[in-house]
């Protein structure tokens, strides 16, 4: 059955067959329309027009289907007139024109090429370098008012995309692009406009230069920002607020836009709050530690407390992204690579001692000390009697000489590894023994001639400070050294730490006046006053205790159901990232939090945390994560196998950080991971046998032997292929690390037992798995090739006369491309070369390809080669 369509000197066929289209001159046009050629119209007719002249006459028709096929093979029409410049010139010419027609349609499909037309001038450049800026950027930019909506969407997409592909320069999109996004952004712009412009503003940031954000749209957007008349323009800003703060970065952000995005947080809207609170950890990241601190945490705690329930919600979820912008890698001492692996940040040396025995403190030792992190290890009250005590002390004049002298030498002598400060050593323990025998009516001071009065004490941090700026002063020099510029990173954050706390203790309580009996003041029998540690577990000053608060509160199951259902998953999701920002010494406060969420009755949140364990043991370090993490691990491990998933995918990972006698009592649990509640879940074992690979390293060669073999033989039959496929390199694994230990015995009977359970195989799955081992033991290096000639080559070789072609071509494969190149020796070399010389002659044209295969050749086959391997196991059955 066909049918036929007229139009104006246009007929098109829409069969099955491939009739020649007369007049039109379609060819090849199936019922698919897959084999269409739209330039057909462009070969030699009935008209005795040139093809230029017919591709006028079909672009410029009065027949709306006739336009719609010109604009649609653009593409086509280009590459057959680009080997002429002046034709090419034409035809660009006549697309220009062509994007004034009248028909929507036609316009739209024009713009739906433009991309594709663009890629191919940019790899036609040198012929034609300035086409696209000359002929097709003006018809996107005017598009982009086009009174049809769908030729706009199809315009705003276009233009985002040659965007991404990089294929509009610099200059076109500040002298083109923006000044039509600005007109159209105008307080008296059309509303429909306005909204649409705005979005392809706030996407175009994105892939804009920071100076050019800055100069061009910075000042437009704040102006969207407090759009009093359209909700959709300010909810618009609103989600897209962090892009541009993460462009115009942290002076721009809280001069500029930190007022909008005040105004935006409590706009009446519930949308646009929401939108602020999904947004907020990228605007933290754009702003200093203070300004984090001090505005931004009361400003969520606002939205976290918002009379919208989703409101709440999208702060509850964003609330542990949002504590992950106070991290300081200084403090925590771990930093993520680029990859994404969490490390620990590299130790300096140790310093060497000086003169008098002491050593001088290291550049992180001093970010440490004056970083508020520690304090939760040291009290500030102790930490500052300490070094008040030993500031306070006067050295004879003899020592003050002998010191001024050392200080001009090392001043004479420095760089940006050696440091004049003075060192402190830690004397908070002596101190407390002094405390305990000072006198009731003295606690201001600790013994004659030790510490001084609370206004020595006082005067200790600016001078603290100005050490640490000086160090600064004398590093700016030597900016030039990667390693000065990391050590100033650290000299910096330690410095706002110091000047932090000094404020801290500006605005609160003195403590000079000593402490009143019955107010955190116990009085002992002997009439001495000790203070009460009743600080409450969750206590830190990392980040501010309100946000802490909050957090913990995820847990709490009314939360589930004023805010959430799932509010205990976001908690578990972000707990990492919390642990990581506080530190190991600060995990008491999320401690009962997590095992409240490792026993919570959703799997989905037990699962999260099972995926994420790892990574939080290398945050807490072996000593907690012995003492705290093993046992939920454990835990873990005996849940459902959604839950032992996340464990399992992650094996190798946690237990490589575990002791050597922890990590061995997991090795009776390993033979568990072959027990699932669905049997036909094989991706676990195949998960198992991929961690088994990485696990090997982990033991010695007899507890590899003893434990992880039994398990390796068993996924080798198991009745998936893939599973099978992976546990075969399992087992060469394991061969390997019995030879490289020199365990040769124990490598021997794991021969023996190879060859028994599959070359004598009475299965051809098993013979054909064989031949398989062998061929990536010999690639692999394994073992030494005498050893694979006396132990496994009679073996192979005896497997070229197997009934079966499959394993005949896995033994021709393994003995041409491997064993034949590694030289097993003279011994063997003539019934080798014999049994290849049979194999080529095999009748099985499979088996011939392979064994006469050149290696050479081989190597650029080799992704074929897998995949007809892949292809063969994959067919296997038990």
């Amino acid at each position: 059955m066909c049918s036929t369509f007229h139009f104006a000197g246009l007929s098109l066929y829409f069969e099955d067959g491939h009739d020649d289209l007369d007049d039109f001159g379609f060819d090849d046009y199936g019922s698919e329309c897959d084999g269409i050629r739209i330039t057909a119209f462009l070969d030699a007719g009935q008209d005795n027009l040139t093809p230029l002249g017919r591709l006028e006459k079909y672009a410029f028709s009065e027949n709306v289907f006739n336009r719609q096929i010109v604009a649609r093979g653009l593409l086509d029409v280009l590459r057959e007139f680009s080997d002429n410049e002046n034709d090419f010139i034409s035809v660009m010419e006549t697309v220009a024109r062509m994007s004034e027609d009248g028909e929507p349609t036609v316009r739209a499909e024009l713009m739906e090429q433009v991309p594709n037309i663009a890629m191919f001038l940019h790899e036609s450049q040198p012929n034609f370098p300035a086409a696209f800026s000359r002929y097709l950027v003006p018809i996107v930019v005017r598009y982009l008012t086009d009174p049809n909506n769908q030729v706009r969407k199809t315009s705003q997409a276009a233009l985002l995309v040659l965007l991404e592909q990089g294929l509009i320069c610099k200059g076109d999109v500040e002298s083109k692009v923006c000044p039509v996004l600005l007109d159209l952004t105008e307080p008296s712009s059309d509303d429909d406009y306005k909204i649409e412009a705005v979005a392809i503003m706030c996407k175009l940031v994105t892939m804009l230069s920071r100076d050019t954000v800055e100069q061009l749209l910075l000042l437009r957007f704040c102006e969207l920002c407090s759009d009093a008349r359209l909700f959709q323009v300010r909810k618009v800003c609103a989600a897209n607020f962090g892009e541009f703060c993460s462009i115009v970065g942290q002076d721009a952000t809280e001069k500029l836009l930190m007022s909008k995005f005040f105004d935006l947080c409590s706009d009446s809207l519930w949308g646009i709050r929401k939108a602020c609170a999904e947004c907020f950890m990228i605007v933290s990241n754009s702003t200093s530690p203070g300004v984090r601190r001090s505005k931004l945490s009361p400003l969520f705690i606002s939205l976290i407390s918002d009379q919208s329930r989703w409101v709440r919600q999208a702060a509850f979820q964003s609330l542990g992204r949002f504590i992950s912008t106070f991290a300081n890698p200084s403090s925590t001492g771990l930093y993520f690579r680029e990859d994404g692996t969490l490390l620990e940040v590299p130790r300096p040396p140790p310093a060497r001692p000086n003169q008098d025995g002491r050593s001088t403190p290291s550049l992180e030792s001093m970010s440490r000390g004056a970083s508020s992190a520690d304090s939760a290890h040291t009290p500030p009250r102790e930490r500052r009697e300490g070094l008040a005590c030993h500031h306070s002390n006067p050295a004879p004049p003899a020592a003050a000489h002998g010191r001024s002298k050392e200080t001009e030498h090392t001043d004479d002598n420095f760089n940006s590894f050696h440091y004049w400060r003075p060192p402190l050593p830690d004397i908070s323990e002596e101190l407390e023994i002094l405390k305990a025998e000072a006198p009731r009516g003295q606690p201001g001071r600790v013994t004659e001639g030790g510490a001084g009065s609370e206004e020595e004490m006082a005067c200790l941090e600016p001078a603290t400070s100005s050490q640490i700026q000086k160090v600064l002063d004398c590093l700016q020099p030597h900016m030039d050294d990667p390693d000065v510029q990391a050590q100033v990173q650290v000299l910096s954050a330690a410095l706002k730490a110091a000047q932090l706390e000094s404020q801290t203790e500006a605005e609160g309580p003195s403590d000079s006046q000593p402490p009143e009996v019955g107010d955190g003041v116990e009085s002992s029998p002997g009439g001495k006053t000790t203070e009460l540690s009743d600080e409450p577990p969750s206590q830190q000053n990392v980040i501010p205790q309100p946000l802490l608060d909050q957090y913990l509160s995820m847990t709490d199951p009314a939360r589930a159901q004023t805010v959430d259902t799932e509010i205990a998953k976001h908690c578990a999701f972000s707990l990492p990232g919390v642990a990581l920002t506080l530190g190991r010494q600060n995990w008491h406060c999320l401690k009962d939090t997590y095992e409240t969420l490792a026993t919570d009755v959703q799997w989905k949140v037990r699962r999260t945390l099972a995926f994420s364990i790892h990574e939080l043991a290398v945050i807490l370090g072996d000593q907690l994560t012995a003492a705290d993490l093993v046992p939920i691990f454990n835990g873990f491990l005996k849940d459902l196998d959604e839950v032992r998933i996340g464990v399992l995918k992650h094996l190798y990972d946690f237990l490589k950080l575990l002791h050597a006698e922890k990590r061995r009592e997991y090795l009776y649990q390993l033979q568990e991971f072959m027990v699932t509640d669905n049997s036909r879940n094989w991706r676990f074992r195949y998960e198992l046998a991929e961690q088994l690979i990485l696990i090997i390293e982990l033991y010695g060669h007899y507890d590899v032997f003893d434990y992880l073999r039994q398990i390796a033989l068993t996924l080798c039959s198991d009745k998936v292929s893939e599973v099978r496929w992976i546990s075969y390199k399992l087992v060469v694994e394991i061969l390997q690390k019995m030879y490289a230990c020199g365990a040769h015995d124990l490598g021997l009977n794991f021969i023996n037992e190879l060859v028994v359970r599959f070359c004598h195989c009475p299965k051809w799955v098993g013979r054909q798995a064989f031949a398989f081992i062998c061929q990536t033991i010999v690639e692999e290096d394994c073992m030494p090739m005498d050893q694979f000639a006396q132990h496994l080559l009679p073996s192979l070789l005896s497997l070229s006369s197997d009934p079966v072609a499959n394993v005949r071509v896995l033994v021709a494969k393994a003995l041409r491309q491997s064993v034949m190149e590694k030289e097993p020796g003279s011994a063997y070399s003539d019934e080798l070369e014999e049994t290849v010389t049979a194999l080529q002659a095999d009748k099985d044209r499979d088996v011939c390809f392979f064994a006469s295969l050149d290696p050479s050749r081989a190597l650029m086959d080799t992704a074929s080669d897998t995949s007809r391997t892949q292809l063969l196991l994959s067919t296997l059955v038990t």
